[in-house]
């Protein structure tokens, strides 16, 4: 008797030791167990748990501790712990040392099912050590995953930037004939699904390549409906994810030339590809090419709508062409491309308005934006706020305001960015006033009162006053940093 006892007092002590100092709940269950000789319910649940995904010591003491606690392994006990670790970020390698103990102990205690919510879990935290040694038990085991879990450790290699590890655990379960199952009807022994979400998740981070190479690798499984338009559609996606026009262009044609459906984001996808092209290469043909893809959209039978126009206006936008982006939105008001603009549209081109210092027309541009009846977001009106205090234009800022909460859609971010740059230029007293504002209407505000307060707040003050550049002084600047460097040469 006295020999079980101080057994029970040094697992005891060993357990305790293990258990995190939130877990009193766990240690109080644990204590009471021990001494009693009998688990209650729920006890051995909290037990191991406390020592898998809260524990501390080392990873190897891990099933040494489980080993003590003389449990049978059951997959309810297993789901539990499973689910209790993915609330915790920091507990993968503890759940594969758990995984380890369980393929030790009961192989039939760990489930396919349990197996393979673990390895989503360790995919969804991003431990992909940890999820690859379990994925290789599992092969060892000659476990077949869900397409599910399947695509879930696809996904976080190829995010992950590890697009050849992927296909080459695809080769892998492939040659072990251990690739998922989406059913009876489903392929044979599985190629389809598996393929197919290869081909997706490697086209979404544009990979088209590898997904190519993958297509052509099981062309004979996925050369019939709908198996095959929505192969061309990813790859076309990819493609452009890419950035090879050219590729894009051929897949594209071959979908035309195959009479596979095309719909408005294939065709979007295309224009983005093209569009980012010409900004970096040739911006004067934007408008040109991206008017020869809409009108072949038309001709396709699909509409374009605003998205389609919004990423012109976006490209146009960063290439500072302001004519031609405030003609495309002029075309849109008028009715003459076929579809209204949205809100982001205005935005684009208020943007750069307000980009290239054209204020007063912005302002104007927003005006008739309300009275056209388009109703924009605080999003809109809080991206433009901070575009004028970027550029110190602080008083258009807070006009631009007052017409954000003539919309009733002032916010707490936006307060806070305006009260903050009135607060730096020194201007304490506009500060104040839209402090109380917000506390007036209810608004919690996220910046400290500390910026009201000119003895705590430093103000930012230039070093020379701004100077409004003109083609004189750059040609003198210019000519000063030549002649800078003629000298540094001489030298």
């Amino acid at each position: 008797m006295a020999t079980v006892m101080r057994r029970s007092v040094t697992a005891l002590s060993l357990i305790q030791s293990s258990l995190a100092p939130s877990s009193r709940l766990g240690r109080c269950r644990i204590r009471r167990a021990m001494c009693s000789g009998a688990w209650q319910e729920g006890e051995s649940e909290a037990a191991v748990r406390d020592v898998v995904c809260f524990g501390s010591g080392s990873l190897d003491e891990v099933g040494s501790r489980l080993d003590r606690l003389n449990l049978a392994i059951s997959p309810a006990l297993v789901r539990r712990v499973i689910d209790s670790c993915s609330e915790r970020s920091d507990s993968g390698r503890r759940l594969l040392r758990f995984l380890s103990w369980c393929r030790s102990k009961d192989l039939a205690g760990l489930g396919d099912e349990e197996h393979d919510r673990a390895i989503a879990v360790l995919a969804r935290m991003g431990d992909l050590t940890a999820m690859k040694i379990a994925v290789g038990d599992g092969e060892k085991d000659g476990r077949r995953m869900a397409p599910e879990t399947f695509t879930a450790v696809v996904e976080a290699l190829v995010k992950a930037g590890k697009e050849d590890e992927a296909v080459r655990l695809f080769r892998g379960l492939e040659r072990q004939k251990l690739l998922p199952q989406q059913g009876p009807g489903a392929g044979g022994e599985g190629i389809w699904c598996s393929s197919l979400a290869m081909v997706q998740t490697l086209c979404m981070k544009g990979y088209a390549r590898e997904a190519q190479g993958v297509v052509w690798h099981h062309k004979s499984k996925l050369s019939a409906e709908p198996m095959v338009s929505i192969v061309q559609r990813s790859l076309l996606h990819g493609w452009c994810v890419h950035g090879n026009a050219k590729e894009a262009r051929r897949v594209l044609d071959d979908i035309k030339s195959s009479g596979c459906p095309l719909g408005l984001p294939s065709f979007n996808d295309f224009l983005n590809c093209v569009c980012n092209r010409n900004l970096k290469f040739n911006p004067s043909a934007l408008v040109s090419e991206a008017m020869d893809i809409l009108t072949e959209m038309r001709s396709y039978g699909v509409t374009p709508d605003s998205s389609s126009f919004n990423i012109l206006l976006s490209c146009l936008g960063r290439a500072r062409r302001v004519k031609e982006a405030y003609r495309i939105l002029y075309l849109m008001r008028e009715g003459e491309e076929g579809c209204s603009p949205d809100w982001v549209s205005y935005y684009l081109v208020v943007k750069v308005l307000y980009l290239t210092d054209r204020i007063i027309r912005g302002k104007r541009l927003v005006e008739d934006m309300l009275e056209s009846g388009v109703l924009p977001t605080a999003k809109f009106f809080h991206d433009l706020i901070g575009i004028l205090c970027g550029t110190e234009k602080v008083d258009h800022a807070l006009d631009m305001f007052r017409i954000m909460k003539s919309c009733e859609l002032a916010d707490t971010h936006t307060y806070d960015l305006l009260i903050e740059k009135l607060s730096r230029n020194g201007r304490f007293e506009v500060a104040k006033e839209l402090w109380d504002d917000a506390t007036k209407n209810g608004i919690v505000l996220g910046c400290s009162s500390d910026l009201l307060d000119p003895l705590k707040t430093e103000v930012f003050r230039p070093v020379r006053p701004a100077q409004r550049q003109t083609s004189q002084n750059c040609k003198s600047l210019i000519r000063t940093k030549k002649g800078t460097a003629a000298g540094a040469i001489n030298k």
